[in-house]
């Protein structure tokens, strides 16, 4: 077995907003004829509702007098919006999952949620996850899913049929993708009609900012430093804008969806995909004999020798001041943060990185793509969290605004500070020093 390292190196870090589908998914069979019920407000993706499913169903199986019962949202800014519309009015579910990090910070941990701090359950927790679920002196959630990355997925067999390395430089990127280009196969995949996905350029760019100017953060959070004008850092605006004119996306990028772009890439009707790696549990539903044909690179800088992997925390799972269920929400919690929780998503979806609880193993077998990315992981040289998890500095318009470089209606100069107006007012409304 791959254990999960205990403490990770890392620092101590779409769609319309219809009314929620009640996918009628519970712990099913056997439950006593008075179980109580909670519900799980989770995002739509195929992904997170088959794990979702599995933990309800495996809980109920321990804890025969407890029934979850599945709620669903939409991904990206929509989500986002009814997770706070739900907090807002009172209606939220008895525990829901969200974002860890910058967009935590926005729900108003202090006021909305349940403190979990001196749950013991919290001792099973990561040291690395806690930071990016507290707020003020309390950490408010549990670690659902594993460690991620935002990189490149590629086809290995259009790698090998053409006789490509994998790229370590920006420059050898763009070689290889011309190559592609040239024997008909998209070089590049892009998926705009699900808007989220077009971050992945300036996002999973983080790690090569880091390392460039490993203060950037911190200097970001204090307003010291801006991308247009950090000369790393716009990188990310201008490689998209460069690949969008090299013409090396996909024909139909400003219409493709997010699924779209995984069949495209498993089937090698496009080669790489910059996205975040938990696309590969999904990839193992819906196309497991292709899942290990897949594997996975940094996105790549300018200098070879600082070739590191932009890393994401899971998702945490919170509990809603809101709910009258607390004792069984916690319940369902303690759950999710064991061993025996990592074992049922390990079950359902398999695992695409390290658990960030304490004692959970990955199976041998993980998919090629997840093995690329673990040395990555191990090693505190070779990563950086992504900047969501080192400074509550971002902005709610960047998919907007990437999609918009990434189609040329859009310099990168253009966006890069269309990005820093963005962040500006998020930045006031958190009241942090330096943005008045």
């Amino acid at each position: 077995m791959i254990r999960t390292p205990r403490r990770w190196s890392v620092l101590a870090g779409s769609v319309t907003a219809a009314a929620l589908v009640l996918t009628g998914c519970s712990a099913g069979g056997g439950e006593s004829s008075d179980a109580k019920t909670i519900t799980w407000l989770v995002d739509n993706t195929e992904n997170t509702l088959t794990y979702a499913e599995k933990l309800a169903e495996d809980f109920h199986a321990a804890n025969p007098d407890i029934k979850v019962e599945i709620e669903t949202r939409p991904q990206g800014g929509d989500g986002d919006n009814i997770v706070k519309t739900k907090l807002a009015t009172g209606d939220m579910a008895d525990v829901f999952s969200y974002n860890t990090g910058s967009l935590f910070q926005q729900i108003n941990p202090e006021q909305n949620l349940v403190p979990l701090t001196s749950e013991p359950f919290m001792d099973n927790v990561s040291e690395s996850f806690k930071p990016v679920v507290t707020a003020g002196s309390e950490a408010y959630g549990v670690p659902v899913g594993t460690g991620s990355a935002g990189a490149v997925l590629y086809n290995k067999k259009v790698y090998q049929d053409l006789g490509l390395s994998v790229p370590k430089t920006w420059a050898e990127f763009m070689e290889n993708s011309r190559k592609i280009k040239d024997a008909g196969v998209a070089p590049i995949i892009q998926t705009y009609q699900t808007t989220w996905t077009s971050q992945l350029f300036v996002l999973g760019d983080f790690a090569n900012v880091a390392a460039a100017n490993p203060a950037f953060a911190e200097d970001y959070t204090a307003n010291k430093v801006k991308y247009s004008t950090d000369p790393a850092a716009i990188k990310g605006f201008e490689h998209q804008e460069e690949a969008f004119k090299a013409g090396l996306f996909n024909e139909d990028f400003a219409s493709a969806t997010y699924a779209q772009g995984l069949e495209k890439l498993v089937n090698g009707e496009g080669a790489q995909y910059p996205i975040l790696s938990f696309a590969l549990p999904e990839i193992k539903v819906s196309y497991p004999d292709q899942l290990n044909d897949l594997g996975l690179f940094p996105l790549p800088g300018d200098d070879a020798s600082k070739n590191r992997l932009t890393v994401w925390l899971p998702g945490g799972v919170y509990l809603p001041k809101s709910t009258e269920n607390v004792e069984e929400a916690k319940k369902f919690l303690a759950f999710i943060a064991s061993k025996e929780g990592c074992a049922s998503q390990t079950a359902a979806v398999g695992a695409n990185g390290p658990y960030l609880v304490e004692d959970c193993t990955l199976p041998d077998d993980v998919p090629a793509a997840v093995k690329d990315m673990l040395p990555y992981f191990e090693d505190e040289s070779k990563n950086s969290p992504a900047l969501e998890f080192l400074s509550p500095v971002k902005g709610p318009a960047l998919e907007q605004i990437t999609v918009e470089v990434g189609s040329g209606i859009r310099s990168a100069k253009d966006g890069a500070a269309l990005y820093d107006e963005d962040v500006k007012k998020q930045a006031q409304q958190l009241n942090l020093p330096g943005w008045n």
